[in-house]
């Protein structure tokens, strides 16, 4: 561990993709389930400092400081799946020991569903290492790396296939522990095939004839030229690793290059996606992090163009971390804002982003106002009314209905303008803070998640009528109405047009 130097260059993508990462990520993983099965570790720590010298043997003495566990190999995948807003689902073995248990609990307290095979005799796999200060003294080892007894990999491949049957992408993560023989691989890999859903593969062993059938396999640069035999030779590394693809019937292969980003192989031709610019502090878990993001993709319909550029910009994320940390969500969508140059943007938050920016503008006094509507074809009425709803405060909230929602309020021609660019024009007016698209008939989520101090409805309400308002007067918030703009509506707008286009 320690900081090293800056990894990697700046990740350009186009505006029309970070608003289709975004809504990927806040709209479409939630929903999404993965199912990783491979070798789960759990991760021991002890931090402590050295004074002396060991009189019995030439050893320094870590004065033990404090101590910490996590989940390591394919549990930090899963770790990270969650962390990411996705549901998970671990499969892998474990032994009938304390550390077993430690590692269902913190499991559980994520939120990853285990399905873990305990096995006699053998231990669950874990890693304790002691660290003076940011250094590593030393590192020891429980596990074992035999195979277990038929009937344990049986067991193993039936929880595979139950949890199969709910899941949108598969995950092996191999870590040479014993979970992953070729022949476990090879019907998981079927099973996952004959359901349609595709299989991403962290490989740990040098023949890659295993993984065979899979969607990708995805090692690193040290995994592939130990996989091809060839060392040093970037190109012919990677010249390898393309004949891969047809020989082994994968549909890419993806190899992560460290700083230097990650290459997608298809048999005629190739693609590169540069790391983020980064302060590298650890980069342990990144590529459980990697795989996870892929994943997620994969389950969502990302190309894998852009699923490697998002997964780039995860690993930037873990590595400037200290230690095992996944990625989340939130600090994906934050890395995503970023992409974009004009700062109205940074405006369309998700709910969750959204509920945490509300709580530190409350937290430093400030008084937040929210409003909604479908604000389909702005207009000088919508303009007017977010302007007396900033009076109300220091801090505007706007809520808009998402296309499929204003299509099931206002019938199937509508909306005229798509959520994403309704939301781009409000982010552009001076009198926004924040905007958030929701699903639902109405905001009642919204008000809740983020307790407004005001709530600003049109003239044509009655408070009684106003959705939220019992809710935001019972945290001693108000509830205020404001007078509409005569003679400006999006459907008389809408009728104008018609009848100037039949004139």
């Amino acid at each position: 561990m320690g900081a090293g130097p800056r990894h990697g260059q700046e990740i350009s993508l186009l505006r029309d993709e970070v608003h289709y990462l975004q809504d990927t990520i806040a709209r479409r993983w939630p929903q999404t389930k993965v199912l990783i099965l491979g070798d789960v570790i759990l991760d021991k720590y002890v931090y402590g400092h050295v004074e002396r010298i060991s009189p019995e043997a030439p050893v320094p003495v870590v004065r033990a400081d404090r101590s910490s566990e996590q989940p390591g190999g394919a549990a930090n995948v899963a770790m990270n799946v969650v962390a990411m807003g996705a549901r998970a689902t671990l499969v892998g073995f474990t032994g009938r020991d304390a550390d077993r248990e430690l590692l269902e609990r913190q499991l559980a307290a994520a939120g990853v569903d285990s399905a873990l095979v305990a096995v006699d005799g053998t231990p669950t796999t874990a890693k304790l290492r002691v660290l003076a200060g940011q250094h590593q003294v030393v590192r020891l080892d429980h596990e074992s790396t035999a195979e277990r007894p038929a009937p344990a990999y049986e067991e193993l491949l039936q929880r595979f296939e139950a949890a199969l049957a709910s899941a949108q992408v598969v995950i092996l993560s191999d870590y040479a522990k014993g979970v992953l023989t070729k022949t476990v691989c090879q019907r998981a890999i079927a099973l996952a095939r004959k359901a349609g859903v595709p299989v991403l593969v962290d490989p740990k062993t040098r023949d890659f004839s295993r993984y065979a059938g899979a969607t990708t396999i995805c090692p690193n640069r040290g995994e592939l030229a130990l996989a091809t035999g060839v060392h040093g030779d970037v190109e012919e590394e990677l010249n390898h690793g393309q004949r891969y693809v047809e020989q082994l019937g994968l549909s890419h292969l993806t190899v992560t290059m460290s700083e230097k980003g990650i290459c997608l192989l298809w048999p005629d031709r190739r693609h590169h996606a540069p790391a983020v610019a980064r302060q590298v502090f650890d980069v342990s878990g990144a590529g459980d992090t990697v795989i996870a993001t892929l994943a997620l993709c994969a389950a969502s319909g990302v190309p894998p163009e852009q699923a490697a550029s998002l997964a780039n910009l995860a690993a930037g994320i873990v590595v400037a971390k200290v230690g095992t940390v996944p990625a989340s969500a939130g600090e994906l969508l934050s890395e995503l804002r970023a992409r974009n140059k004009d700062g109205s943007d940074l405006k369309a938050m998700s709910l969750p982003e959204l509920a945490e920016k509300v709580a530190a503008w409350q937290a430093a006094g400030d008084k937040v106002v929210f409003t909604n509507g479908c604000f389909d074809l702005v207009h000088v009425g919508h303009v007017t009314l977010l302007e007396q709803c900033r009076e109300f405060g220091t801090r505007l909230v706007v809520g808009i209905n998402s296309d499929a929602s204003v299509s099931r309020l206002k019938g199937p021609t509508r909306p005229i303008i798509g959520e994403q660019q309704r939301a781009r024009l409000l982010s552009a007016l001076a009198a926004t803070d924040a905007v958030v698209i929701f699903d639902e008939p109405t905001p009642i989520d919204v008000i809740k998640a983020i307790r407004p101090d005001v709530l600003v409805k049109g003239g044509d309400y009655t408070e009684a009528t106003v959705v939220g308002a019992p809710e935001v007067r019972s945290w001693g918030g108000r509830v205020e109405l404001v007078p509409l703009v005569e003679g400006f509506s999006t459907s008389d707008i809408v009728r104008r047009i018609g009848a100037q286009a039949k004139a």
